[in-house]
């Protein structure tokens, strides 16, 4: 391409950085590929035959091709275009994932993001088909998310805590055992929710079957029938960032049986991340420290608060 655009061997080798004697050994051996000439050398310069212009044009083809393809790439690494895909829960997508994505869109404005909220096995499905590429997840010691195929961070612990009516005798209480709420009625979470496995194993440790009077659908549906008086329920911290006016959360002692669950960040070990994909997890370890920072906080004020 060099010779046809600069219209002789020596300038070709010139801006190749090679010699002239080079240059020519070069096009004789691809003369000698292509089973056909592809110069007419001149007195002055060179010529292309129609088979070295046919060529030609497929090389400056290609060759524009590269460069586009070498644009999109410098692209997307600078993270100005492209999409990113990432998996969530509920409870991470009204706490914790909001906060990544407004820093991660601020910065940078160009790129697309979308979330799939999902169950917990969906999501490990979605990893493994490649659907997203980056996923929040959460376990509880006795569900362990435990797949060599993943790499998997803990961003955070979330405490399981007690929701209340804002006026019960509860708030006051100077220690919380669950043993001491075996006569209490329970708001619970429907269709085998998590949470609700956590509410019957630890009501079962601390010796009695919670009696539930109500199943919520939602932890805001669950806050509205305790602030109702229907009942008292537990809920992980995260869940309740949105709390109602007419509530209050109670940690309970470090000695009563109320799993503490994780938070985590997965994605493939076998696939390297792209570069949004890698500023998105940074992003995502940070704002998990601001939320564990503040749980740390609440904790260090004391065993049983208001909130």
């Amino acid at each position: 391409m060099e010779a046809s655009d600069r219209g002789s061997l020596t300038a070709a080798a010139e801006a190749l950085g090679i010699t002239p004697s080079a240059a020519s050994q070069q096009m004789s051996r691809l003369e000698s590929e292509v089973g056909q000439p592809l110069l007419h050398r001149l007195p002055r310069g060179v010529q292309l035959t129609d088979a070295g212009r046919a060529l030609a044009e497929r090389g400056h083809a290609i060759r524009r091709e590269l460069r586009g393809a070498q644009a999109d790439l410098e692209s997307l690494a600078q993270l100005d275009r492209g999409t990113l895909r990432l998996g969530s829960f509920p409870t991470a997508s009204a706490s914790l994932l909001p906060l990544a994505l407004t820093r991660f869109s601020r910065k940078h404005p160009a790129m697309h993001t979308t979330v799939r909220s999902a169950l917990l096995a969906e999501l490990l499905e979605l990893l493994h088909t490649g659907e997203i590429e980056l996923a929040l997840l959460w376990d509880y010691e006795w569900n362990r998310v435990d797949d060599d195929s993943m790499e998997i961070e803990h961003l955070l612990d979330d405490p399981t805590v007690l929701v209340v009516p804002a006026n019960s005798e509860l708030v006051d209480e100077p220690e919380i055992s669950l043993a001491d709420l075996a006569g209490q009625e329970w708001i619970i979470r429907a269709d085998n929710h998590p949470v609700a496995e956590v509410l019957r194993r630890s009501c079962r440790l601390a010796g009695f079957e919670p009696g539930i009077s109500y199943e919520s659908h939602d932890y805001q549906e669950a806050q509205a029938m305790v602030a109702a008086g229907l009942g008292i329920a537990i809920a992980p911290r995260l869940a309740l960032t949105n709390r109602r006016h007419d509530v209050r959360l109670v940690n309970f002692a470090t000695d009563v049986p109320a799993p503490t669950r994780r938070i985590l960040l997965a994605r493939m070990a076998n696939r390297t991340p792209t570069p949004a994909a890698a500023t998105m997890a940074e992003i995502v370890q940070a704002a998990a420290a601001k939320f564990a920072d503040s749980n740390l906080h609440r904790t260090q004020l004391g065993t049983v608060r208001r909130t």
